[in-house]
């Protein structure tokens, strides 16, 4: 049996660079500001967030991969990274002996707390001033529909 492609028309080929050229342009500008100012890249901003979030300040790993949307190969490499900072520290879960919790540190949490008002002041320049309040809302249930789409998929 064929499968027909279902290429895309000229508005939806237009819509998707557009959509690829904005995403990525902003997450790289995103993320060399927190270079430049903090010291970390977006990924390590993010489980600081998370677990900054989280009850008691931690996570298990494999809880903390799910919501960073990470690899748990690729996060335990990046909370290693933040181990050596001091910013979190691991610990065997209590309620299973192969599993680890990640835990945000008191410099982990002064170091978010720095990072934080840079960023925040960075996604408003570069996202939110950019759109009219209607846009906002436009983005804000496409990206709810995607996310659920793709979580669905």
């Amino acid at each position: 049996m064929t499968v027909m492609t279902r290429w895309l028309d000229s508005d939806e080929q237009r819509t998707w660079r557009a959509f690829l050229t904005a995403s990525r342009a902003l997450m790289d500008t995103l993320d060399r500001e927190l270079q430049r100012d903090a010291g970390m890249p977006h990924a390590y901003y993010e489980i600081l967030v998370r677990l900054s979030e989280s009850p008691g300040r931690r996570l298990r790993m494999s809880d903390l991969a799910e919501a960073t949307g990470s690899s748990r190969s690729r996060l335990s490499h990046a909370v290693a990274r933040l181990e050596a900072a001091g910013w979190v520290r691991r610990e065997e879960c209590p309620t299973d002996r192969r599993g680890q919790v990640a835990l945000l540190t008191d410099e982990g949490f002064a170091t978010l707390a720095a990072a934080a008002p840079g960023h925040v002041d960075g996604v408003r320049q570069h996202l939110f001033d950019a759109l009219s309040p209607a846009q906002v809302d436009q983005l804000r249930r496409i990206s709810e529909t995607l996310a659920e789409h793709l979580r669905r998929s």
